[in-house]
């Protein structure tokens, strides 16, 4: 064997001592450097009036220019919302609406932030950007991607509904978007059986990311650096057929890793971490060591309002609510390379205060044209207010499944816990119209309508899973919706309990379900799902599809029932929960309102 010749010079032998101490000496001098770069942890206050930002950005250092400072603005779940809304609102115990969001407004607060601090100003979104409405439905999502390149957007990252069209609509659209994107854990992936004769025309890229997965940028005199993740569940949460081609990776896997490539080679004086995952998955990730050097966790999903950063063992946890309604703000000062003091709020997108951007809603206008005749035909009308914010009841839902009983005629009805679509408010006296705008927003998918045949037995053990889906004392195997709905069964159940021991008693038709009766069941086709699959309930009989859509059932409900009253009245209900559950995060200084 010869032997390994080294350059003249050379101290990289295996066996040369100087040389270790060389390599040595560069592993102390480059954690040295790292740390006189980027300072403690940011210290978040739990301050979230604005006086206490004016007297964070007034400071006397800061003023004479001996101090800088940073923002990032920071929306997410926007879901196609185009327009200002009304929204949601808990006040003394009481939902309470008003008007907030739209395109032309967000534009507009925006456009006034960022103008206190161009240079230093940075606007991100976590994603679920171009599903949830009529428009964006239609155009698969291209019609979103000029509204969001106007808001002036600069990192984006992926959410669990970007899939909703299929992996090339979804590199498309958000490859129309001229902000970075970033995911470090969506992967390109061969196509599964299920998917069928569709080609992948990046099959060769299997195994490899499918976006960069950080992205870091200079404010203030100093590098930070943002690291993005997915829902690791999307293809269970969504219809399998939306991530053919895709694998999701839970952030564990290499979250420590870019978190230490951030810190100690790109010398970032702060690290976050962009996330669509749900408040309580992320609340989860943040008690893990592997996040360990993370500033903060920029979350989404489950559209709740953080006002107050969540503090976890290793990082801390916000949300900026949804449809378009809320902006986040995080100020940070930063002197000699070091952050010395922070500010986190949420703010409304609130058309008082910003009077919607004339461009912004001439583009609105121009997107929504070629669909505007058929989104805007009224189909029907409500007397009480539509909501869909409640954990475990809604009239929403409710109103889904009385439309699907009424068509269908199954034993039980069944509808997801969906979380999209604004409050469409009633005052109880004159109708509040309903259009076929309103139908995209409150199923985001025209799927078909599926029959099936289960067991009582297989009816008490899928509602046991379903509620583990949302209440697991695991955060991590919390998906991000709430409890499914359903007509002709009732339930109670016991939240705190521990998986399998959760539901008290069933009821069918007001009867005690029986475990070896088979009983019909209606709901909506998932994409992808094995045929034997209905609404994520497994080996159903004589599975079949009921020739009509989901649509075309409400709209035919609405037709004949209009004005529709649909209200809470306990279909299904806790022990130890309040019917108007808002949030599945227990045990932190944590309220949604």
């Amino acid at each position: 064997m010869s032997e390994i010749q080294h350059p003249p010079g050379c101290t990289c032998g295996a066996h040369d001592d100087k040389g270790m101490d060389r390599r040595q000496a560069l592993r102390s001098l480059g954690a040295l450097g790292a740390g006189l770069t980027l300072g403690p942890t940011v210290a978040l206050g739990a301050f979230s009036d604005h006086a206490r930002r004016e007297e964070l950005t007034g400071a006397r250092a800061v003023q004479q220019g001996k101090a800088q400072k940073f923002t990032l603005l920071y929306t997410s779940d926007i879901h196609s919302q185009l327009h200002t809304h009304d929204e949601f609102f808990m006040e003394n115990g009481k939902a309470v609406y008003k008007k907030r969001g739209g395109y032309g407004v967000l534009k507009t607060m925006i456009d006034t932030l960022r103008a206190e601090d161009p240079a230093n100003t940075i606007v991100i979104d976590g994603g679920d950007c171009f599903q949830g409405g009529g428009v964006a439905a239609m155009s698969e999502g291209r019609a979103i991607v000029p509204l969001m390149n106007r808001v002036g957007y600069d990192l984006i990252l992926p959410g669990n509904w970007e899939v909703v069209y299929g992996k090339e609509n979804m590199l498309k659209d958000l490859g129309g978007y001229q902000a970075s994107k970033i995911c470090a854990n969506m992967w390109h992936e061969k196509l599964a059986e299920f998917c069928g004769p569709m080609r992948d025309p990046n099959e060769e890229l299997a195994g490899e990311l499918i976006f960069p997965p950080y992205w870091t940028t200079n404010v203030a005199g100093v590098k930070i650096g943002f690291i993005g993740y997915n829902d690791p569940l999307t293809p269970k949460r969504q219809s399998p057929a939306y991530s053919c081609g895709i694998k999701f990776t839970k952030p564990e896997q290499n979250v420590a890793r870019y978190i230490r490539h951030l810190r100690e080679y790109e010398q970032c004086a702060m690290v976050f971490l962009v996330t669509h995952m749900g408040l309580a998955q992320q609340v989860d990730l943040a008690n893990k060591p592997e996040v360990d050097g993370a500033d903060l966790i920029l979350g989404a999903d489950t559209h709740e309002r953080v006002r107050k950063p969540i503090d976890a063992k290793h990082s801390k946890v916000v949300e900026p609510g949804s449809f378009g309604s809320f902006v986040a703000r995080l100020d940070v000062v930063v002197e000699d390379g070091k952050v010395k003091d922070s500010h986190y709020e949420l703010l409304d997108v609130d058309p008082e205060k910003y009077p919607a951007d004339e461009g912004m809603l001439a583009l609105v206008d121009q997107v929504s044209a070629p669909y505007k005749e058929q989104l805007g035909k009224v189909v029907g009308s409500t007397k009480n207010t539509l909501v869909r914010y409640y954990v475990i009841e809604n009239p929403m839902d409710n109103l889904v499944t009385d439309a699907i009983m009424w068509k269908l005629k199954p034993d039980i009805a069944i509808s997801n816990g969906f979380r999209f679509c604004p409050p469409i408010v009633a005052d109880g006296k004159t109708p509040t119209p309903i259009t076929n705008d309103h139908l995209w927003s409150m199923i985001p998918v025209d799927s078909d309508a599926k029959y099936g045949e289960a067991t009582g037995r297989q009816i008490w053990d899928w509602l046991e899973k379903e509620l583990q889906n949302v209440f697991a004392k695991e955060p991590a195997k919390r998906f991000g919706g709430w409890v499914v709905r359903f007509q002709g069964m009732t339930a109670n159940f016991t939240m705190h309990n521990d998986m399998g021991k959760r539901v008290n008693w069933i009821k069918v038709k007001g009867r005690p379900i029986e475990m070896d009766r088979y009983y019909t069941i209606a709901a909506c086709e998932r994409e992808g799902d094995p045929d034997h699959v209905l609404c994520r309930m497994e080996h159903v009989r004589n599975p079949r599809r009921a020739g009509i859509t989901m649509h075309t059932i409400l709209r035919e409900y609405f037709g004949k029932f209009s004005p529709v009253a649909p209200k809470v009245e306990g279909r299904i209900t806790a022990t130890d929960a309040p019917q108007d559950l808002l949030s599945q995060l227990e045990g932190y200084d944590y309220e949604f309102r």
